[in-house]
């Protein structure tokens, strides 16, 4: 069966029985379990409660404080080069943004859910990726050549627009189709574009971008005051550029930087043998199974535990970590002669003892942290598609309320539609300021939460979607990723933790000042060299 075959077969499920008002009275019966992953440990560390004496002393050359990407990389760089002597702590929650879930066989993210082919500067993604068997030969030529089992299939993407699925995400009509080429034209330019330096002015990762002026320049204002000052006006055009940086850093083109908003999409340039220039790897948890691959590396050498306190003492390390058991917190003491501190910085700033002597004061340096929903609708049947409408990987709705969603069965080739699927939702609550949407969080009953998480589905589905929902699991992020605001390119607190030497190095993709996998990536391999180089 041919995959076209195989979205129709899919396109008709669900439709029996669905033609009556019973769907919008069972939507009434679904009750959402949300989810806060690592909020426990993470209110304890705020209000600073009172640990019990350690219980356990634990010794070893290198900690891992965190087991993100920044801390997955550290461990896997420092194994691939030949360092077994170091711990790997899980803090507040295992894989943090690269999180996953499952229901049985069925496997969807928490987290982030894709990952850009790697372009020629970002090798350290690429040597990952070759370790772990996804990049399958020349690495380190310009077109190497995947498994073409993590290869997004398509249909890729798909935007609801005037009640009419339409091909790709990008909305134009004729009436501005000339802007829009003005647009990606001056993008394809800027892509290409290098400095004075020599480098490329929007490479991954961020740190070997050019300095030249004319684009550090880019980092003064808003990317909305930079479209407005180019003249670009189109409704299509600027709701598609706040989709993408709502979708990539928590917040609009109104409040994310010129700069960042330029990179977006001048920034990627990875290619492949057997791939479109700048295709996506996935699979169905999301990068939950590359994470789990680089957590399987640490094996012994990982265990649950968050960070307390970290501190200086006599040219090493000691950080006080715990475990909370039935609410109950469990506390170990761990000596290290070098800590890899891979936390968010909302939580080193709490966690690193005087972390104003690096060079970093919160109240002036720390960037602001958007907050995210996750939620995944297990769903025991396919809602009916709408006429000639195939089911993508990604679906997003035109001006909706949300981000869309993916579906986690996507990379399934099968002869036969699989009996159930999970649509993940993504939402950034950009129509707040950070803080109130966090509070909005706070207070917001689970039956509001879903009403949210739900609300792309309903305009994509109507009465069609509630009789194929079994279940909806809501995962919140109140502290998602940083938010690339005007300015983030000379923050110089970040700059100040990128350079700091000694026993405790900062490694996380906020030093980066965005959250992007090849930030956080390289932050952790660089951390992991460095502690290794120090000790030469």
């Amino acid at each position: 069966m041919d995959r076209r075959s195989f979205l129709m077969t899919a396109l008709g499920a669900g439709a029996a029985g669905l033609a009556t008002a019973a769907g919008f009275y069972r939507w009434q019966e679904v009750a959402p379990s949300v989810h806060y992953p690592g909020r426990a440990e993470g209110h304890y560390l705020r209000d600073r409660g009172q640990l019990p004496p350690p219980s356990q002393m634990i010794e070893t050359d290198v900690v891992i404080l965190g087991s993100g990407i920044a801390g997955l990389s550290a461990a896997w760089k420092l194994g691939k080069l030949g360092h077994g002597d170091f711990l790997l702590l899980d803090g507040p929650e295992a894989f943090g943004n690269a999180a996953g879930s499952r229901y049985g066989d069925l496997a969807c993210p928490t987290g982030a859910h894709y990952l850009p082919l790697p372009g020629p500067e970002s090798t350290h993604v690429r040597e990952m990726l070759a370790d772990l068997g996804i990049l399958l030969r020349d690495a380190d030529k310009d077109k190497p050549y995947y498994d073409e089992r993590f290869i997004l299939h398509g249909p890729e993407e798909r935007l609801l627009r005037d009640g009419v699925w339409h091909e790709g995400l990008v909305p134009t009509d004729a009436s501005d189709a000339a802007e829009h080429k003005q647009f990606f034209d001056e993008m394809a330019r800027y892509r290409h574009a290098r400095g004075s330096d020599g480098r490329r002015a929007f490479v991954f990762p961020l740190v070997l971008s050019s300095s030249d002026p004319q684009f550090a320049a880019l980092d003064r204002f808003s990317f909305a005051q930079w479209l407005g000052d180019k003249g670009y006006r189109s409704a299509t055009l600027r709701w598609y550029l706040d989709y993408c940086c709502r979708d990539d850093y928590g917040a609009g083109i109104d409040r994310v930087s010129a700069w960042a908003g330029i990179h977006y999409f001048a920034g990627r340039c990875g290619q492949a043998a057997n791939a479109d220039e700048n295709a996506l790897l996935t699979w169905p948890g999301g990068l939950a199974p590359l994470a789990e691959a680089l957590a399987a590396r640490a094996g012994p050498r990982r265990r649950a535990g968050t960070a307390a306190s970290v501190r200086e003492v006599d040219g090493k390390v000691e950080a006080l970590c715990f475990v909370l058991e039935k609410g109950q917190p469990r506390s170990f003491l761990v000596k290290a002669r070098r800590a890899i501190c891979a936390m968010p910085l909302f939580v080193a700033s709490r966690v690193v003892e005087d972390i104003g002597r690096y060079g970093f004061d919160p109240r002036e340096h720390l960037p602001d942290n958007a907050p995210w929903m996750v939620s995944n609708f297990l769903m025991r049947d396919f809602p009916r598609e709408l006429p000639d409408a195939q089911l993508a990987w990604d679906n997003v709705v035109y001006q909706g309320r949300g981000l869309g969603y993916v579906v986690s069965t996507h990379q399934d080739i099968r002869s036969r539609p699989p009996e159930k699927t999970v649509f993940t939702a993504y939402t950034a609550l950009s129509a707040r300021t950070p803080v109130e949407a966090r509070r909005w969080l706070q207070s917001a009953s689970p039956g509001e939460l879903l009403e949210l998480a739900s609300s792309d589905l309903k305009e994509a589905y109507d009465w069609a979607f509630a009789p194929c929902v079994e279940r909806v699991d809501i995962t919140l992020r109140a502290h998602a990723m940083a938010v690339p605001r005007p300015g983030f390119r000379s923050n110089a607190g970040l700059e100040a933790l990128r350079d700091a030497r000694g026993p405790i190095q900062f490694a996380h993709a906020d030093l980066s000042g965005l959250s992007v996998f090849e930030e956080a990536a390289w932050w952790g391999a660089r951390a992991a060299e460095r502690s290794l180089h120090e000790k030469a």
